[in-house]
């Protein structure tokens, strides 16, 4: 007589979310710091009808100010009314915004670091009641995370572990899982 066994599924979304802003890396004129601090504060200048707008940053070491360019010499008719307003409001949610846009960093020449500054919200979920489990990640906005870390962080355990998983193909993805990410994805965990 064969003993019936049944394996446990469950399934859970994950939602990767900013709670601060990046560490800003870029050398310092002043002093030999890589690293940058905003609060979100924007400096706009006015030259007739053209606008310059900027996200000042401080030096974590020196307190030196840099200037982010984040617009140059555009009309003022020609930018939205609801960003204008943010500028002058110094909205976060704007200038995190404009942190992640790839054209503003490839302007000022600057990388960005999330460590630390990102949260991982998830439903729990008991393992290893569950045999298999079922993730889809998703981010609220554009945070390039390695994506080892984001399930490293989720299934409590070591960046090594999750990388024997993985070899052991336990841990599988359509997604390619190495390297850095900022788009949703999915992956399976076969517990055993």
């Amino acid at each position: 007589m064969h003993e019936n066994t049944f394996t446990v599924r469950a399934a859970t979304q994950w939602l990767v979310r900013p709670h601060d802003f990046p560490t800003i890396r870029r050398r310092c004129r002043t002093c030999p710091s890589t690293e940058f601090r905003t609060q979100g504060k924007f400096r706009v200048n006015a030259n007739h009808k053209m606008l310059d707008v900027w996200l000042l940053a401080l030096c974590a070491q020196c307190g030196e100010t840099v200037k982010l360019t984040v617009l140059e010499r555009v009309h003022v008719r020609s930018i939205d009314p609801a960003m204008l307003s943010g500028f002058h409001d110094n909205a976060p949610v704007l200038a995190a915004r404009l942190l992640a846009d790839s054209s503003v960093a490839h302007r000022n020449g600057i990388t960005l670091d999330w460590t630390g500054a990102w949260t991982l919200e998830m439903d729990p979920v008991e393992l290893p009641k569950a045999d298999i489990l079922e993730v889809s990640v998703r981010f609220a906005q554009r945070v390039p995370l390695r994506l080892t870390t984001v399930i490293a962080t989720g299934l409590e355990l070591s960046g090594s572990e999750v990388a024997r998983h993985i070899e052991a193909g336990r841990l599988t993805s359509e997604h390619k899982l190495s390297g850095r990410g900022a788009r949703d994805f999915d992956f399976v965990f076969r517990w055993h």
